[in-house]
């Protein structure tokens, strides 16, 4: 099963970094290239390798020379003994001279540690793999059985346990990035060069590397050449015309598709308790004229912010909504800061798609406004309070009367209506002290640790973000807000796209759910971009 991995650890970039070199690798067979001189061109990041020599060491080899020279010998399977015959080898990679037996055996134990070893193994597997599977001509590339244990389809799933084929991965990816992607329209001509597909491919091309739009275009480019891929002005200009009222509509309208697909599954359970919060994607320009950008808890640092509503829980956690978040500030005239707004905007559209039993949300939601608009639109809500004089004469009288858990009745009147109310005081799951949560519940003390105990799976939509701000956005210095908005928008489908992927191949095992994926994010992005056209 593929292990879940943060994915701004070192191990997650090195990991994309090898399926990067494995993809340009096969690209440059497919068009025809030997496998010798697809290896010896592809670019290999070295950021998260570690060369175990230091510098002083007598080692005559170059490091990045040894690493390409063992991608070549992992995916051609020849023993070392053979390849150090292979003298021919050594120009087209760099190196002096190929290495002995004894010093290509100390190189792969002594020399690479285990994360350098499993760069090797990934870039090349995925060389052997996608060779066979796509069916083109690579005749020095070792059987597929080499490396691949295939699974007896007559095998039961207790048998079978959680581990997926690679034609079961790409025809789930497939399916889901037809579903993601499908509703977005740009509104050009019939006639352009380019389909709408095209750019969505360099898009998540862009996210999966981690860069801009000049240097992904370029590199697009350079695999997939200038005839099938887009400039990078031509990129820019393109996602202008999104315009971002049909950008966010496109996403309410992919949401219910990617719901479709899986309404039918058992484990997915309805209605469904939500998560909103707003996360920053930092801004560092002048920001005269730039209503969009937003001031941060950091006095000096400026932000786009965008908030999100997401399904939480064991099953598929999917964002079902997103909304730009508007803030009055000092540059711009915009209204004051009204939250509840961007609240009931969020709710009422992930209300067209799945019935909402109970919202959670931080402490910056914490507002009557927000409280009032969440019970006007019939959803239940749990919501960390800020401490104020009333709650700290609460707090007092609990740590008098020797009390851990109170419960105190309280009622909202705003101008849109009002509402009942609870205040629960419960112990802090950090350990120290009390938590205090507003609630539209009537719950008493005797349940009201519990219920706030469901306040924990909120930790969900940190992860989340995490992931489509490591995994799927792409760089850009742009002052556009279009720009800004379609990367945004387009980094979350193609987190949905991770997690509904995820969940079609866990919902074959038998079996509860859980949330870890058995498919990593990098492993997903780098799927999408190599799969959105077919190849012919």
């Amino acid at each position: 099963m593929a292990e879940s991995l943060d994915p701004l650890s070192d191990r997650a970039c090195r990991m994309t970094d090898a399926y990067n070199t494995g993809i340009e690798i096969t690209e440059q067979l497919r068009e025809g290239d030997s496998l010798l001189l697809s290896v010896a061109d592809s670019s290999i990041q070295t950021e998260y390798l570690n060369d175990s020599y230091p510098e002083w060491h007598p080692a005559p080899h170059s490091f990045l020379g040894m690493v390409r020279l063992l991608i070549y010998r992992e995916a051609t399977g020849e023993s070392y003994q053979a390849l150090a015959r292979y003298q021919e080898l050594a120009e087209p990679l760099d190196l002096e001279h190929i290495p002995d037996e004894s010093v290509l055996s100390r190189t792969w134990r002594k020399r690479f540690d285990d994360g350098v070893r499993e760069f090797v193994q990934i870039a090349s597997h995925f060389v052997i793999k996608q060779s066979h599977d796509r069916e083109f001509s690579a005749p020095a590339v070792r059987p597929k059985a080499d490396i691949v244990d295939e699974v007896d389809p007559s095998t039961d799933d207790e048998t079978a346990g959680c581990e997926f084929s690679d034609k079961q991965i790409y025809r789930t990816t497939r399916l889901t990035r037809y579903h993601g992607f499908d509703e977005f329209d740009s509104g050009r001509a019939a006639n352009t060069t380019y389909e709408d597909t095209q750019f969505f491919e360099l898009q998540t091309f862009m996210g999966m590397v981690n860069c801009g739009t000049p240097q992904g275009a370029a590199r697009f480019q350079y695999r997939h050449g200038s005839d099938s891929s887009p400039h990078g002005d031509t990129h820019l200009r393109t996602i202008k015309q999104f315009a971002p009222g049909e950008l966010i509509d496109g996403f309410d309208r992919v949401a219910d598709r990617l719901l479709s697909v899986i309404e039918s599954e058992a484990s997915f359970r309805r209605p469904v308790t939500a998560a909103i919060d707003i996360t920053t994607i930092p801004y560092y320009g002048d920001v005269e004229g730039m209503s969009m950008v937003s001031g941060t808890k950091d006095r000096d640092s400026r932000a786009f912010k965008f908030a999100t509503l997401s399904i939480i829980g064991q099953n598929i956690p999917l964002v079902l909504a997103v909304e730009p978040v508007r803030e009055s500030s000092g540059w711009d005239d915009n209204p004051s800061n009204q939250i509840h707004r961007t609240v009931r905007r969020l709710v009422r559209r992930a209300k067209r798609h799945v019935p909402i039993e109970t919202v959670l949300c931080d402490r910056e939601f914490d507002s009557i406004q927000v409280f009032q608009t969440l019970s006007n639109l019939d959803v239940n809500y749990l919501i960390p309070k800020r401490i104020s004089s009333s709650e700290r004469d609460v707090l007092k009288h609990m740590e008098e009367d020797d009390q851990e858990v109170a419960v105190e009745s309280a009622s909202i009147h705003v101008e849109s209506g009002s509402h009942p109310m609870r205040l629960l005081y419960v112990p802090s799951t950090s350990g120290e002290g009390t938590a205090v949560f507003a609630t539209n519940l009537r719950v008493g003390p005797d349940e009201a640790e519990t219920f706030c105990q469901r306040y924990s799976r909120r930790w969900q939509i940190e992860s989340e973000y995490k992931s489509i701000k490591g995994d799927f956005l792409a760089k850009t210095s742009s002052k556009d807000y279009r720009v800004r908005l379609f990367y945004f928008v387009f980094a979350v489908l193609l987190y949905n796209i991770w997690r509904l992927t995820d969940f079609l191949l866990k919902a074959d095992i038998d079996g509860e759910m859980d949330y870890a994926p058995v498919l990593t994010a990098g492993e997903c992005v780098e799927l999408v971009a190599s799969s959105l056209i077919p190849h012919d």
